[in-house]
């Protein structure tokens, strides 16, 4: 399993033990061969392609086992078709787009060859004003695009309950068809879809899926990310 939760760091290492009878000339064979397997191992490592979800406690799968969340479950799949992609899970709980903008830098130390974006419901939530909001989604992609151009970009629109009002509920849900248009990535059009709302797909609270939800949800965004592997 090859499933990174916030960053993920190889370390290969391949041993080979000699018998203490081995001769000097057969030691120095054997270090010889260990080094050049290291370094195979390394260099097929370094070759695996990156899909990177940018997210909150949807992202981090909250309430359970990462690996049966929907970034889980995408690296399970790629698995399954000997793909040659690894999925970092930069999911963090409780995070803003403000919040995901500061601490972007940190994620884009590797270039990621499939970017799915989804930030905002905790905004909405909070019913910070939707133009803040805006402006750090067109911000993150500025800086993704900025640092590694070929990065494909994925939006994961999301909708939140009349709380703050109708009106700002509606012109949320908007905002993310505008924010893709805007910068021609691809978009999600509702990440949660046959899943928000629906009681015995999500915990207790009411807004974090449950493993079934997952499981919907990752076959909501999994043709958008296949259509975008190479």
């Amino acid at each position: 399993m090859r499933f990174n939760i916030h960053r993920s760091f190889f370390l290969p290492a391949v041993l080979l033990v000699g018998l203490a009878t081995l001769s000097c000339s057969e030691k120095k064979a054997e270090t010889a061969e260990s080094e050049v397997i290291a370094e195979k191992t390394t260099e097929e490592k370094s070759d695996e392609k990156i899909i990177l979800f940018f997210g909150n406690s949807l992202t981090a799968a909250y309430g359970i086992d990462p690996e049966d969340g929907f970034a889980g479950l995408t690296q399970q799949r790629i698995d399954s078709l000997d793909l040659n992609y690894r999925v970092i899970n930069g999911g963090l709980s409780g995070e803003t787009t403000a919040g995901g903008l500061s601490r972007l830098d940190w994620f884009l130390e590797d270039e990621p060859d499939i970017f799915v974006l989804e930030l905002g419901g905790n905004d909405g939530l909070r019913g910070i004003k939707l133009t803040e909001t805006k402006s750090n989604l067109l911000k993150i992609i500025d800086k993704v695009r900025s640092k590694f151009p070929n990065t494909k970009i994925i939006l994961a629109g999301m909708q939140i309950p009349p709380n703050m009002g109708q009106e700002y509920a509606t012109e949320f849900t908007e905002m993310y068809p505008a924010v893709a248009e805007e910068k021609d990535v691809t978009l999600i059009p509702f990440l949660l879809e046959n899943v928000g709302g629906i009681p015995e797909l999500n915990l207790p609270d009411g807004i974090h899926p449950t493993e079934e939800g997952h499981k919907i949800v990752f076959k909501t965004i999994w043709p958008y990310i296949k259509s975008q592997i190479n």
